[in-house]
């Protein structure tokens, strides 16, 4: 092993500072013993020949999405061009990876178990050491140990670490989640694109029914009251009414004439017969457009205060037929664009070297925390003492 020569070197200084220590605290201080001694030698043991090499692979990615500009209506929801960085959906790819299915899909390609128990590797290290708990939940608790994914909230860069036994297991791993983590963003980008699209058919559907509806409502309102225009018809029926006034006002004034020059003309009663006939029909035509005919069908009046309400009913549903098809052209094109991209920064690289544990600082460290509580151990021994005396 290459830390070999390192670790006898270490133990080697040790032994002379051990010495050192035994020959002026060792016969007369055993709690020196306990709590700094044996726990030290036990880590140069442990650490410097018993614990196994860890190999770390490191990738880095960022999710990145279009960035999506305000918009107004159904194309709120149709927005593009641009990148952005989107947070929530690196959270999301986070969790997935420290998932059961992100562990069943690696699991499935490399045999998670096999790898974490390999030969060689040290009994407190391996996986279900013992052999009692081969449970995918145990593996699952495992699993998680060896992964670390922090995020870097200022350049939005995830950084993926995988701890395995030997270099190829901890490259294979990192390697294999962040391809399930791009099938992920796949996934999210296929469920997008058919929702969008599904909703503006949806939109598109619903305002051709209703184009239906009020074509058909406008159409039958004009075979059950005979009418095509009632304004344009109402318009029509007061120009006549305006020329038989004229024709009143000239047979009034002939008739006029008439009695002061001829009282005795034979003109007389013709001329007031054809006054009472237009007469009467101005009352007719007006009667058509703003009272009631002299049948039962109502006047044109009535008649366009209804043709309006459809009118204007038609109208406003092919507007709305004509915003939710250019809606769904709009997201035809989106859907050709992907909404969301896992771009890799920095591929999974293989380990020529193991960098974990760190060997001479976790000695060091059991070093000083036995230092420590010999120190505390011994303050407390002496209150104790002193308190008795």
């Amino acid at each position: 092993m290459e830390y070999l020569p390192t670790v006898k070197k270490l133990q080697n200084q040790f032994d002379v500072l051990a010495s050192f220590i035994l020959s002026h605290f060792g016969k007369t201080n055993p709690l020196f013993l306990v709590t700094v001694l044996a726990p030290t030698l036990l880590s140069i043991v442990y650490f410097g020949l018993i614990k196994s090499d860890v190999y770390v692979s490191e990738s880095r990615f960022v999710v990145r999405s279009p960035e999506r500009p305000v918009q107004t209506g159904l194309g709120a929801i149709i927005q593009g061009a641009g990148f952005s960085r989107s947070l929530d959906d690196t959270y999301s790819v986070h969790e997935y990876i420290y998932s059961r299915d992100a562990l069943h899909a690696v699991d499935k390609r490399l045999d998670l178990r096999k790898a974490f128990r390999r030969d060689g590797v040290d009994l407190f290290s391996r996986f279900n050491p013992l052999g009692f708990d081969n449970s995918f939940e145990s593996l699952y608790e495992y699993y998680q140990s060896k992964l670390e994914i922090n995020l870097n909230s200022v350049s939005s860069i995830s950084i993926l670490k995988t701890r395995a036994f030997s270099p190829s297991d901890a490259t294979g791993i990192n390697e294999l989640l962040l391809q399930k983590a791009e099938e992920l963003v796949n996934r999210l980008n296929e469920r997008g694109r058919n929702d969008l699209i599904r909703y503006a058919l949806v939109e598109v559907t619903a305002a051709e029914k209703k184009l239906r509806e009020s074509a058909l409502a406008l159409s039958t309102y004009r075979n059950r009251n005979g009418v095509f225009d009632p304004v344009g018809q109402s318009a029509l029926q007061l120009q006549q009414v305006a020329k038989l006034q004229d024709e009143l006002i000239a047979t009034k004034t002939q008739l006029m004439q008439v009695k002061a020059f001829t009282p005795e003309s034979p003109q007389l009663p013709v001329l007031q017969h054809r006054l009472s006939a237009i007469q009467s029909e101005i009352d007719t035509e007006t009667a058509k457009v703003t009272g009631r005919a002299t049948g039962s069908d109502p006047s044109l009046t009535s008649k366009a205060v209804e043709y309006e309400r459809l009118s204007l009913e038609r109208l406003f549903a092919e507007k709305q037929l004509g915003a939710a098809m250019a809606s769904l052209e709009q997201a035809r094109n989106e859907a050709q664009r992907q909404q969301l991209y896992l771009e890799r920064i920095v591929q999974p690289n293989t380990p020529d070297i193991a960098i974990e544990p760190q060997r001479l600082k976790a000695i060091l460290t059991t070093f000083v925390v036995g230092l420590l509580v010999y120190g505390i151990l011994s303050l407390l021994i002496a209150g104790v003492r002193e308190h008795h005396d």
